[in-house]
């Protein structure tokens, strides 16, 4: 299986309102539910009035798409992290996965992923 690394540096955040929004970012995930409005963004277009939120983050996604029918492609890339101790945040999508970790685990959780053999691409 193909990972690609992002290349961003992401937030994660909690806004107010979708008026703070920054829909033209290149990398976007907006979450809305009865208790809350999340965003995921690149640090740079976090928007001024945010409730929370937490920098710091890199990501990649599995290459193609996923058929719904595919079973436990998200818990096994995250059994291979959870094993290194490293804590990840998922984002899904219609077509794929993305998997976000800490900046600083990032180099590491990709290295462990390629141990296991899955290919990276995109890592600088």
């Amino acid at each position: 299986m193909e990972l690609k690394a992002l290349d961003p540096v992401l937030s994660v955040c909690k806004v107010g309102s979708f008026e703070d929004i920054r829909t033209d970012s290149e990398l976007l995930f907006i979450g809305k539910t009865d208790e809350e409005l999340s965003l995921v963004c690149p640090t740079a277009d976090v928007p001024a009035r945010t409730l929370a939120r937490d920098d710091g983050w890199r990501g990649f996604r599995i290459q193609g798409v996923l058929d719904f029918s595919l079973i436990g492609i998200l818990s096994k890339l995250s059994a291979v992290l959870a094993a290194r101790g490293i804590g990840i945040f998922a984002v899904s999508t219609y077509n794929t996965d993305y998997i976000l970790v800490k900046q600083e685990r990032f180099d590491e959780a990709l290295s462990a992923l390629a141990d296991e053999g899955y290919t990276v691409i995109g890592k600088k």
